[in-house]
């Protein structure tokens, strides 16, 4: 010891001083590591403790000496270990002990210890602690010197009848908190007495948990209330000062979100009472070292009451740092080591020479998932960029990339405090320094601090403690996209499992980018949507009359790759080419893009919106008529749907579709009207089709001759429709039916006509060719590299046929080429779905399969052994269709006469079992519906044998199905999706549900996990990356990542396995669960969102109590099951009135976000 005299102090302020060279941080973490760091800088070396949860933590490797403590103690305990801690202290070499916040810092006990032992305790002496750390007692010391305080009991007592009494006295609402500590730890809003007993147990439970004493006390709850609270220094010397006040009004769940300093809303006069009132307590207890006194201010009368005094360094001490000058926690070690507030030795000026600079604020970066109820994160930090710049300071604790965040302690990852000449500069600050920060793999609190600085009355400090609570549009932001990680995770998933789309297929010979083609700086030309726009509907079918020119669609984005690739093309390979397409062939009458089978394909293999397809689409080709495949009554499905749903799904369409080709599988003119009606009223274009079948040729054919044809032709146009399509899906037309019937309703109706057929026959070129000649007003073709068999003809051969002659069609062949160009160099990716087919094939004459289910057909019969007997498959298939009464085959009809010709050849059944009344079939489902009448009325009806057979008895539908169908409740269909995919969807995502229910809400799914996949190469998304390889991911305009795979860990116990990747040159990790291995780690059940009987577990944490038993009976709002996690407390109630039938969890079990916890009958 030394003695000394410091200038302006008397003989009697003579003092000791003892100079610190070596201290112990009895705390963890980020204040951990703000304790060594002011050490440092004071030339003190510093020692370290950490549990065993906290070995991997930061603040361990922050100093050459650091020690466990706590082993076979829960992670919290592991730092109340008085003892221990002391004892660790002493080995050390210590002189001095500083406790932080939290843990032991407000521990008479503790401070005791260590200063029994000879050490230094860098915090109030024991004596102070226990007049002003016991809540209760700090409240008597506050009245006894005319300070006002909060009306509130003692230390609660044991018997629940004697609390239930103070309670009353001190009158509904309440607040629970605990005697010792702070953080919101064992704090409880009491609304009513019905709640006391269980929030008081609760209460007392957590206080134990987090600071090793279970006492607490009732405090009258003030509704609408300010928090404001004053820092203060004192020493040894009887010197006492304030540096000013804190305003920590904005909280949730009684924990501070945003301090600020100074408080906005206070006067001048209202600072220096509220200062003073402060001083008047600390002086009353002999107060030294750091501490906090709290007061609320009641926002309506304005007056102030003591709260409480927190005898410790706080949380948000680095706001008062930044508008003060004055580091804190120097200060704490220079006043501990005997040094007097006014010297320079302490840092710390007199009170004359403390003054506000500027304003500051500080947020709390914490792991909770403010779109999940705040339920705290855990897991490994993939990513960690934070902000700098001027104004900005970073106290962190375990915050970098590969960092692990525990459930044992505290959501905090890093506080953030901005500074700045005024409170508006320091919000905008603090918005930039939100918005640098990218942490991914934990979901953190961000975006809920982005909208709550963006909000006016935070930012004119016009709220009270509930303002979060009162505010619910502040938990109204935008959904964190997070599109590289879960990119990241689909690209592992797929490196690691392969994709399943593609599993058992053939893998290309080679896998490259097909380069889209230059356009160089050719502006957007005029083009037909142009021309739609400037005439309307009725005007442009008329201009379609005028042309002399062939107008030609191209099929290339839809029918072709639909019928040759089995749908599989994506949305990645379509769009990168769509621009070009507007630049290079903007006298394309149409592009068919959308409808029929993509639809559904691209939600259920592809996990694509299809209306993001579409809309990316219109946005690249703005200029040329989109054009899509609309199946009447069934929409884009399989059935019918009410016809409300049929009008809805139109109206979402015609948002970016042109042309809605709408079609009947029966050519049931009554079918279609809805829709028609639907197009007309949204100003698109209505192409009235008829589905073509049979052979005009042929005189035995008299079911389908010309004159039923027409007079579905006089029907369409008598309906409205703008344009009469000639839909031959199976290729049937031959030259001379096409030259016949084009030349016939050429003089029979005044609409233009639009010819679409497949080259299923290899010749439909020919009938095209004769339908030109008859006078057709458009036809459909596919560019060359994408034509042929199932296709349609070949775009490029049609248009240098036809050039030089009076049908010229006006197209470009040098752009027709260009584009085929990228169109083979996509083709060979999708190897995995070609047919085996190599030529076209003559017997499609026989069966007169359309050309998408002719390769669909091929597919399922080889999936079933039926590669070789395919023949056998085509006889059944024709023979099918005449038993059915020689059927219109288009989707889906002609998908229920191929389910039959399956059967019929897996079964060995004939036709003449299959007619006989005596012999039983079970009929497909599908066979079943399409007689009932499900899909409308067949020209000329069913067999009617056979459909008394088929239905049993069962009276058949004998008019249209969408007429008999009761609209759906939109509203409640709504409810419905956005529970199952828990999330809001959009008007488009509600029509995908009402056509596919199930399909959509496993590809919404789907989507949450892994984003838009639109963007990933078509290589990488089918087969994942190779160790090495690199690609470019273009997010949004200017703004592309580059992503390297660099290999995969070996199994982990659970079943992962860890992936690691580049992005932009900086390291990833994803956890990949491996399906292919056999987990050796017993996987806890998740609940079934579904499935009302199953509770799960609101966030992940330690089963703290089990409240329940199986067969017990429970009531609403009855605690199931206490989990703790980051030493907060969460009970888990029941939402229903029920009987338990089975708990799977054990007390002491940790459990994960939605693990099952119990069942209910």
């Amino acid at each position: 010891m030394s003695a000394a005299r410091l200038p302006g102090y008397s003989q009697e302020h003579v003092f000791l001083m003892k100079k610190i060279r070596k201290l112990l941080v009895a705390n963890r973490s980020e204040i951990a590591i703000r304790v060594i760091r002011a050490a440092s800088e004071l030339g003190i070396a510093s020692v370290a403790v950490y549990s065993e949860e906290d070995r991997f933590s930061l603040h361990r490797f922050k100093v050459p000496e650091a020690y466990l403590i706590g082993q076979g103690c829960s992670p919290v305990q592991a730092y109340l270990q008085i003892d221990e801690i002391v004892r660790t202290a002493i080995d050390a070499g210590v002189d001095a002990v500083h406790p932080g916040y939290g843990f032991l810092s407000e521990s008479p006990e503790f401070a005791q210890a260590c200063l029994d032992s000879g050490l230094i305790f860098i915090g109030p002496p024991p004596e102070v602690m226990r007049r002003l750390g016991n809540k209760v007692a700090a409240r008597a010391l506050a009245l006894a010197n005319d300070v006002s305080v909060m009306p509130a009991t003692g230390a609660l007592p044991d018997d629940p009848a004697k609390v239930a009494e103070l309670a009353d006295q001190i009158g509904y609402p309440l607040m629970l908190k605990a005697s010792w500590g702070g953080g919101g730890r064992g704090m409880r809003v009491i609304d009513e007495p019905g709640e006391l007993s269980e929030m008081v147990t609760s209460g007392r439970r957590e206080a134990k948990t987090a600071f090793g004493n279970d006492e607490v006390y009732l405090e009258k709850l003030v509704r609408q209330a300010r928090h404001v609270e004053v820092q203060v220094l004192g020493d040894a010397h009887n010197n006492l000062v304030h540096l000013f006040e804190r305003d920590c009004t904005v909280q949730r769940r009684n924990q501070k979100i945003v301090e600020r300093a100074p408080a906005q809303y206070l006067s001048s006069e209202q600072r220096q009472l509220l200062c003073e009132a402060a001083l008047t307590v600390c002086r009353a207890a002999g107060y030294r070292n750091a501490g906090t006194v709290e007061f609320l201010q009641d926002s309506v009368s304005g007056e102030f009451y003591f709260i409480e005094v927190n005898p410790r360094i706080q949380v948000e001490h680095t706001v008062t740092e930044a508008i003060t000058g004055i580091d804190i926690v120097k200060a704490q070690i220079r006043i501990a080591e005997g040094c007097a507030i006014g010297s320079d030795s302490s840092g710390v000026p007199e009170q004359s020479g403390i003054t506000m600079r500027g304003y500051a604020m500080q947020c709390r970066i914490t792991t909770e998932d403010p779109e999940n109820n705040f339920i705290p994160d855990y897991g490994e930090v993939d990513t960690y960029r934070s902000p700098a710049g001027f104004g900005i300071r970073l106290d962190a604790g375990t915050a970098y990339a590969g960092a692990r965040v525990t459930r044992h302690y505290d959501s905090l990852l890093v506080k953030v405090t901005a500074w700045g000449n005024t409170s508006g500069e320091v919000i905008q600050r603090m918005l930039r320094a939100l918005r640098e920060f990218r942490v991914r793999g934990v979901n953190t609190n961000m975006p809920f601090l982005v909208g709550l600085l963006q909000n006016d009355q935070f930012q004119q400090a016009e709220y009270t403690t509930r303002f979060i609570d009162e505010t619910p549009e502040l938990l109204l932001f935008p959904r964190r996209r997070d599109r590289v990680t879960r990119l990241l995770r689909f690209i592992g998933d797929v490196t690691v499992n392969g994709n399943e789309v593609v599993a058992g297929r053939r893998r290309p010979n080679v896998m490259k980018v097909a380069e889209v083609p230059e356009v160089g700086d050719l502006s957007m030309p005029v083009g037909t949507r142009d021309r739609l726009v400037e005439l309307g509907a009725d005007g442009f079918s008329q201009w379609m009359l005028d042309q002399p020119r062939v107008l030609v669609t191209d099929t290339t984005f839809r029918d072709a790759h639909q019928s040759l690739l089995a749908t599989r093309v994506r949305s990645y390979d379509i769009i990168r080419v769509s621009d070009a397409y507007a630049r290079l062939l903007p006298e394309l009458f149409s592009v068919e893009c959308w409808g029929g089978a993509t639809f559904d394909v691209a939600m259920r293999f592809l996990n694509e919106c299809p209306w993001q397809r579409l809309s990316t689409i219109r946005q690249g080709m703005p200029n040329i008529l989109t054009q899509m495949l609309l199946r009447a009554s069934n929409a884009v499905g399989y059935t019918n749907y009410p016809d409300n749903v049929v009008r809805y799904f139109v109206q979402q369409a015609a948002a970016d579709i042109d042309i809605f080709r709408i079609f009947d599988s029966l050519n049931w003119v009554e079918n279609m009207r809805v829709s028609i009606d639907a197009v007309r009223e949204a100003g698109k274009l209505v192409e009235g089709a008829i589905c073509f079948t049979g052979n005009l040729s042929d005189p035995g054919c008299t079911k389908y001759d010309l004159k039923y044809y027409l007079d579905l032709a006089r029907q369409l146009e008598s309906a409205g429709v703008h344009i009469l399509g000639i839909k031959d899906m199976g290729g049937l037309c031959r030259p001379q039916a096409a030259r016949e019937l084009v030349t016939a309703l050429k003089n029979e109706i005044g609409l233009p006509i639009h010819f679409h057929t497949h080259d299923t026959s290899g010749i439909a070129a020919a009938s095209i060719m004769s339908a030109c000649e008859a006078g057709v007003d458009a036809v459909d073709c596919a560019i060359d590299s994408m034509s042929g068999m199932t296709s349609q003809p070949n775009l490029g051969s049609i248009v240098e046929a036809l050039r030089h002659g009076p049908r010229e069609t006006g197209l470009e062949g040098s752009a027709i080429r260009t584009l085929s160009r990228y169109w083979e160099t996509v083709r060979e990716g999708y190897a995995a779905f070609e047919s085996e087919e190599r030529s076209g094939a003559s017997e499609v004459y026989l069966h007169g399969m359309p050309g998408g289910q002719f390769t669909n057909l091929r597919e399922q019969a080889r999936s079933l052994g039926l590669g070789d007997s395919w023949p056998e498959v085509a006889t059944a298939y024709a023979e099918v269709n005449d038993m059915f009464g020689d059927l219109i085959k288009v989707t889906p009809s002609s998908k229920v006469v191929g389910d039959m010709a399956l059967m019929m050849v897996t079964s060995s059944l004939t036709r003449e079992k299959v007619e006989d009344p005596e012999f039983d079939v079970a009929f497909p489902e599908s066979v079943i519906s399409l007689f009932r009448g499900d899909m409308g009325q067949p020209y000329g009806g069913f067999p009617a044998g056979l459909q008394k057979k088929i239905l049993g008895g069962n009276a058949p539908l004998t008019e249209r199905p969408g007429a008999i169908l009761p609209p759906t409740d939109l509203d409640a269909a709504r409810e419905e999706v956005e529970r199952r995919v828990e999330r809001r969807v959009s008007d488009q995502e509600l029509a995908s549900y009402l056509m596919y229910p199930d399909v959509f809400v496993k590809y919404a799914k789907a989507r949450q996990q892994f984003g838009d996949l639109t963007m990933v190469p078509t290589a990488v998304f089918f087969y994942g990356m190779e160790s090495g390889q690199e690609i470019s991911v273009k997010l949004d305009s200017g703004h592309t990542q580059i992503i390297r795979y660099l290999g995969v860990s070996d199994h982990h116990d659970d079943g992962m396995r860890t992936v690691f990747f580049e992005v932009n040159g900086q390291p990833r990790q994803i956890k990949v669960s491996d399906r292919t291995h056999q987990v050796t780690r017993v996987v806890q059940p998740k609940a079934d969102s579904g499935n009302p009987c199953h509770v799960g577990a609101p966030m992940p944490g330690l089963i703290a109590q089990i409240s329940v038993r199986a067969t017990e009976e429970v009531k609403r709002g009855d605690g199931l099951v206490t989990i703790e996690a980051m030493k907060m407390q969460t009970s888990v109630r029941a939402e229903r009135d029920g009987r338990v039938k089975e708990v799977k969890v054990q007390p002491g079990q940790q459990v994960d976000v939605k693990d099952l916890l119990l069942i209910f009958e």
